[in-house]
């Protein structure tokens, strides 16, 4: 063996870290390692994920039609944009229902984080243009009795849901569950802040905080979007 060839295995071995395209918090869905479940226990997770797909699609299709009806009544961007949001949790919660109707649905997580994060995009471009509006001089927004019930009632809701799709599509290793659940999650965020903006707008006459609002809802989906269009799924 010549020395060239010596000294080349001498030569300490290195290693790569494996590259994590867009994921430079170390967040992506491939992070994702679920501690192994048996096939039943398998079936039961995706039953249950099912289940609370259901819930949430039935839940926000109410309160679709009552923030919509409600905002258009008021002239609310806000509550318009609410309304859109459940409308996009709908979407959300569809596409994780299509994945799991499938006998293999981690072949379709992909695709269901796309529709999720497009869902995401969607909401702020409309409730972004529509705010700007409002701020420039559109119709200012009225009181709504109905759209103030409606926040406060999410409130209560929305954490629930949220805290069970998470642990169960923790648990079952599915970035695309992960990732409803914080659809789900931002709807209570943002009924907080919608029920902050009309309460505003009731008692003080405040109408700018109503576009206000609907602009932090509109950030808040673009970074939701973000993440599951790149597969983010920690927090």
């Amino acid at each position: 063996m010549s020395e060239d060839t010596n000294r080349r295995l001498d030569l300490p071995l290195t290693t790569t870290a494996p590259e994590q395209d867009g994921c430079s918090n170390g967040c992506c869905a491939p992070a994702l390692t679920p501690t192994p479940v048996d096939a039943d226990r398998r079936t039961v997770l995706s039953r249950r994920v099912r289940l609370l797909v259901a819930a949430t699609i039935t839940y926000n299709v109410i309160e679709a039609i009552v923030a919509i009806t409600a905002g258009t009544i008021a002239s609310s961007t806000a509550l318009i944009g609410f309304g859109l949001d459940s409308v996009i949790e709908v979407a959300s919660a569809a596409a994780v229902a299509w994945q799991f109707s499938s006998k293999d649905p981690e072949a379709r997580e992909r695709a269901a984080l796309k529709v999720i994060a497009v869902s995401f995009f969607a909401l702020a471009a409309y409730v972004t243009v529509e705010s700007i509006r409002s701020l420039l001089g559109a119709e200012d927004a009225e009181h709504s009795t109905v759209g103030i019930v409606l926040a406060a009632v999410s409130l209560l809701v929305m954490p629930f849901l949220s805290y069970a799709q998470r642990r169960t599509g923790r648990e079952l290793g599915s970035a695309s569950a992960v990732a409803d659940s914080k659809q789900t999650l931002l709807c209570t965020y943002l009924s907080g802040v919608l029920l902050v903006g009309l309460l505003l707008n009731s008692l003080f006459g405040w109408s700018w905080a109503d576009p206000i609002v609907a602009l932090v809802i509109a950030a808040v989906a673009v970074k939701e979007g973000r993440e599951a269009w790149r597969g983010e799924h920690c927090c």
